[in-house]
Order: C-alpha cells, then structure tokens, then sequence
C-alpha cells in the first residue's frame, strides 16, 4: 500500500513523516486523536486535517509496531 498522504523531506521538520508536506507530523495526529475521540471536534480545531490523512497516518504508525508480546501487569493503575 502506498501512503501518498504521508511525506519526508529532511529540510522540514528534520525529517519526520509529515501529512501532506505541511507543518504537522504523524505523531501529533495520533496524539490527536487520543485527545479528541470525537472526530468532528477534530476537524474543527483542525481544519487541514482530512479523514483520509488520519486513515494514512494510522496505517503509517501501526507499521512501525511488530507483533511480540509484551507483559503488561495484571492490575492497571490510573493516573490522575
């Protein structure tokens, strides 16, 4: 599959995978969508974002994720 979406040139933002060629890289988008489960509140704090760079910037982030087990432990603290 190819992520059009998803760019790197090493004069901006050192680098890192961006969408689109804008200023904006895939790890905010991700973190983005932690921040704001509702997707329409997304689009409206930013508007530049579509749907589909979203989409790229997912399948980008889970290729870099291999399939070892890693142990969590059995009780889950919250953080406050």
């Amino acid at each position: 599959m190819r992520l059009a979406r998803i760019t790197s040139n090493p004069k901006r933002m050192n680098g890192q995978p961006c969408i689109r060629n804008l200023r904006l890289t895939v790890r905010p988008v991700i973190e983005l969508l932690a921040t704001y489960p509702d997707r329409e509140e997304l689009h409206q704090e930013f508007s530049e974002l579509e749907d589909e760079d979203i989409r790229q910037a997912l399948i980008f982030a889970s290729s870099y994720l291999d399939d070892r087990i890693i142990g969590l432990p059995n009780r889950y603290e919250t953080v406050a």
